[in-house]
């Protein structure tokens, strides 16, 4: 059906026990005012028996690929749809910490590889007449990215509308098409010319990577914070148990304090998680005298549509080591600007092949299990995912928030997600269980750090 590119069989390279690599997202709905005693299971039903026919779901790793840079996807013609989505009931009461407790469960087992490469979960007995869906989807098959453009096609705008049918099912999503060309180039011409554009997008980012990586030109940090980055707990030997924890904010706090500073949206998120990453390490004695170092991807642009992973990604430093929240705005605005600005003046090609030398480290560190011998490149993920900003249903009920929970790397213990949908920013954190005790308590102080900055910079007399 479809190869694999380099970087998503870079996550079948890096599965492990310990370090599986799914992404998720965790959908909390408000059951519909007329809802039924039935509805649940009516709705659970009709997701179970809907038709598994969107690329790449309907798919498996063919047999021999799974860790080969040659691996592919073949459709599968005998889908165990009861393996792939189940029904779950939180125990009474069923409050934010009891789904935690289950949906870090499930986050932590790793997904059958010799199956289609997904799980899908309806929680009900959610406290205020809610439920969730929690859906898990191995990194190799799709990003944040084509995550959302799914949810996106699969739940509706329209409160009314019919659509209670699985998101596997909708068929406006990537199909593979045969091609109507004609012969066109032999194979020779084409590897000449893919060897020449593969050279010159090489030269594009030796060059690209020399302006980023030079001090005078990046006062504040970039590239060269990597080479800096302090060892901290979130960088150790990660276990197979994760911790999860969500927050939700009203995106006017954040609008309000861009049009404040003059940063983005996504700035004042970071500040706020760094001055709470400085305050739980503090708590813990485990504060380093350096500034942690964000990892921050970015989405590429698909040109062919296709689903998988199409990212790039930069780092920036998070100013831990100061108490000024203005001052920490100020240095990751003007870090995420300027690095911003470098990429997009890469071609397409170029920004891949930045993509593929950032996970080059990773790859090493997991594969060869020398990672606690490597310095950190980074000391967690902090990354952005554009949702819809109108409300969304399924079948009636309104999607309160979405929250997105990623994956870990051997020695990288945290990761944090942001996503901005309707009205709302929300964050997921995922934890490694020994790496991050009490996990919940750092996404509260992003809450509390959020209403330090609103004070300090919207309340000035």
């Amino acid at each position: 059906m479809g190869y694999l590119n380099p970087l998503d069989s870079s996550f079948l390279q890096m599965e492990s026990e310990r370090t599986p690599m799914h992404v998720a997202g965790l959908m909390v709905f408000q059951l519909p005012e007329d809802a039924g005693p039935t509805y649940l299971g009516d709705l659970f039903e009709a997701i179970r028996t809907s038709d598994v026919n969107l690329y790449p779901f309907n798919c498996k790793l063919k047999e021999g690929s799974v860790l080969g840079l040659g691996a592919s996807w073949e459709q599968d013609e005998d889908i165990d749809i009861d393996y792939h989505v189940r029904h779950s009931a939180l125990p009474y009461p069923g409050g934010e910490k009891e789904l935690g407790v289950l949906v870090a469960r499930l986050h932590s087992h790793p997904i059958d590889l010799s199956r289609p490469p997904w799980e899908f979960h309806l929680i009900e007995g959610l406290e205020n007449n809610r439920f969730a869906l929690y859906s898990k989807t191995h990194h190799s098959a799709i990003d944040g990215m084509g995550a959302m453009g799914m949810i996106t096609r699969w739940l509706s705008e329209d409160s009314k509308a019919e659509n209670g049918y699985a998101p596997w099912a909708t068929t406006s999503g990537y199909k593979e098409k045969a091609s109507k060309k004609g012969p066109g180039k032999n194979a020779l011409t084409r590897a000449i010319e893919a060897a020449r554009e593969q050279l010159n997008a090489t030269a594009e980012l030796s060059k690209a990577v020399y302006h980023m990586s030079k001090p005078s030109e990046n006062p504040e940090g970039g590239i060269s914070s990597a080479m800096n980055t302090p060892k901290t707990r979130f960088n150790v030997k990660i276990t197979p148990q994760r911790r999860v924890a969500t927050q939700l904010y009203d995106v006017a706090r954040f609008k309000a304090l861009s049009k404040a500073t003059g940063a983005t949206i996504n700035d004042v998120a970071l500040s706020v998680i760094g001055a709470a990453t400085r305050r739980y390490l503090m708590e813990l004695d485990a504060l380093p005298e350096n500034p942690l170092v964000a990892s921050i991807p970015i989405a590429l642009p698909r040109p062919d549509g296709k689903p998988g992973n199409a990212v790039a990604g930069f780092v920036c430093p998070l100013e831990t080591d100061k108490a000024d929240l203005e001052e920490r705005v100020r240095t990751i605005n003007a870090v995420t600007s300027r690095t911003k600005n470098q990429l997009q003046g890469m071609s397409l090609k170029a920004l891949n092949q930045f993509s593929y030398m950032g996970v080059a480290p990773l790859m090493l560190s997991q594969m060869s299990g020398v990672g606690k011998m490597i310095p950190p490149l980074f000391n967690l993920v902090v990354s952005n995912v554009v949702a819809p900003q109108k409300k969304l249903y399924l079948k009636g009920a309104e999607l309160e928030a979405l929250y997105p929970i990623s994956l870990l790397f051997d020695g990288y213990a945290l990761n944090v997600t942001i996503v901005g949908y309707s009205d709302k920013v929300a964050m997921g954190f995922v934890g490694c269980r020994a790496a991050t005790p009490s996990l919940q308590r750092l996404a509260v102080y992003t809450g509390e750090a959020l209403a330090e900055l609103e004070q300090k910079v919207l309340n000035k007399n």
